[in-house]
């Protein structure tokens, strides 16, 4: 037979196009090598044997087969190496029960394809539950699966072509999401009971299809979106991060609306820059603290537009004695809105002076004033923005570790900061970046020194990203930033080609080198 080799991970700088039908590197990576892998099984399973028919059609298991399938649906002692805490020795017992069981089962088989099911399916397990990089008491439940997957590949040949099958998928998931424990840190935790709680659905099932495997995929995502975000200061990083994203999409829209109602009004361009650099954000830091609709993020919405009224032309008098009555009122709401930002002593006083220098020339100003009518509809306007507000593309997100303390209101030096910096980075590394499944484990190279961390959670509008490292360190990056990292290979996935995609392979070294054992 031809040489196994196929293309392992390559670090991600060596892909420069998005790969066709919209795949991301890895997709289109372990696509390629699933195709490999099948050619060769289907080669090897094309040599002249007796009964041997090749994986093309699904058929119902012989009674001979499904009856031992029924009685034994786990490997002899199984249930008792669980009760007793995975270990390494359990590891070891439970590769020996699942070997006897699968030749028992071999035995019982009545056609070739029954036999190459059972032996590539015993193989494909042997490599499992021999993965050292999975603690060993996520294998032991593991081994409890090669049953209930043998009835979904006896039934389903596409078990073996299709990497998405939800079996496979289930499997790597949950072995992606486990690698990156260690055997004191996994056993008795979260994520061991929701595997132990999702083999225990599917051995509820004596005719587990598809939809089985499906239905518990979907709760282990579920799962995941909860357990991966539980830790307290997690939870509290993912809140800023949340916090951080929706005060860059207010602050945006906040600016588009004051350029928008501005754009024909006659206003100096030192109040304009105020409006559109300091303003708006003070306006959607008070939504995103106390909400769009409190009374302290209304008041600073009408401080605009009076602050636009007070800068405008004051020929009568009457204006000008309004002016001078509300103008404590309206400098103390700009003063509160600066301190709110962080702006305080003497960078807040000489915000400002520029903003009193203004209210005195326009004081003597004998030019037209603006309408009180436009003053109302933008106050109007600016009040029920929110309302109004749609999902636009979210651009570059401010964000800084200034930004993430002022949030947290406490010190972040465990939390690295990574904002974009500008990076030039290919559509391929972008799209790849949006697409990282939560629970994964990656090697980041960052300022030299590598770090074990796992991919904990994206943003709502996906700008913002989210890595925790074992040590407690935890690290926020930007989304250009984060493509930029993945296509310098900084950021490397520890488990490139997939747990089943991987104990196919070691399946088909073995049937290569021995494939006399598939009917034997």
């Amino acid at each position: 037979m031809p040489d196994r080799g196929f293309p392992t991970a390559p670090r991600a700088h060596a892909q420069h196009a998005l790969p066709a039908a919209g795949r991301t590197p890895l997709a289109h990576l372990r696509q390629q090598a699933q195709g490999v892998v099948l050619g060769q099984l289907l080669q090897l399973l094309a040599q002249p044997a007796p009964g041997l028919f090749g994986l093309s059609a699904p058929a119902r298991p012989s009674p001979a087969l499904a009856h031992a399938l029924a009685l034994n649906p786990v490997p002899a002692g199984a249930s008792g190496v669980v009760a007793q805490g995975g270990g390494p020795q359990a590891v070891v017992q439970l590769v020996s029960q699942a070997r006897k069981q699968s030749t028992e089962l071999k035995q019982k088989a009545e056609t070739g394809n029954e036999k190459v099911v059972v032996e590539v399916l015993a193989l494909m397990f042997q490599s499992i539950l021999t993965e050292e990089r999975i603690p060993p008491a996520v294998r032991v439940w593991f081994a409890r699966l090669q049953v209930p997957v043998l009835r979904v590949a006896l039934a389903e040949p596409a078990f073996f072509s299709n990497p998405d099958h939800p079996a496979r998928k289930l499997i790597d998931r949950m072995g992606a999401c486990a690698m990156g424990f260690d055997a004191a840190a996994i056993n008795g935790s979260a994520l061991e009971a929701e595997i132990r709680r999702i083999v225990q659905v599917i051995e509820q099932y004596p005719e587990t299809g598809s939809r089985v495997f499906q239905l518990v995929y979907d709760e282990f995502e579920k799962f995941l979106s909860r357990f991966l975000t539980e830790k307290q200061t997690t939870a509290r990083v993912v809140s800023v991060a949340q916090q951080v994203e929706q005060k860059a999409v207010l602050t945006i829209q906040y600016t588009i609306e004051l350029r928008n109602l501005l754009r024909d009004v006659p206003v100096r361009d030192e109040i304009r820059e105020f409006l559109f650099r300091t303003w708006a954000e003070v306006l959607a830091l008070s939504a995103v603290r106390h909400g769009a609709q409190h009374a302290d993020t209304v008041a600073y919405k009408h401080a605009a537009a009076n602050l636009v009224w007070a800068v405008s032309a004051k020929p009568k008098r009457s204006d000008r004695a309004r002016l001078i009555q509300n103008l404590p009122t309206l400098l103390r709401q700009l003063r509160q809105g600066l301190t709110l930002m962080g702006v305080d002593g003497a960078a807040q006083n000489a915000q400002i002076k520029v903003l009193t220098d203004t209210l005195a020339d326009a004081f003597q100003s004998k030019t037209a004033a603006i309408p009180q009518a436009h003053l109302d509809a933008m106050v109007e306007r600016l009040v029920n923005l929110e309302d109004l507000m749609g999902d636009a593309t979210l651009g570059e997100v401010p964000l800084n570790v200034e930004n993430v303390e002022m949030l947290l209101g406490i010190d972040a030096s465990s939390i690295h900061v990574l904002a974009d910096n500008g990076a030039r980075v290919d559509d391929a590394m972008l799209a790849w970046a949006q697409e990282l499944q939560p629970g994964a484990w990656y090697t980041l190279d960052h300022n030299g020194g590598a770090a074990h961390v796992q991919y904990i959670w994206q943003s709502q509008r996906n700008q913002l990203h989210l890595f925790a490292a074992v040590d407690g360190r935890s690290y926020l990056i930007q989304l250009h930033r984060l493509a930029a990292y993945l296509q310098a290979g900084l950021l490397v996935v520890q488990d490139a080609e997939g747990l089943t995609l991987r104990a196919t392979r070691a399946a088909l070294a073995k049937l290569d080198a021995n494939p006399e054992r598939l009917l034997g």
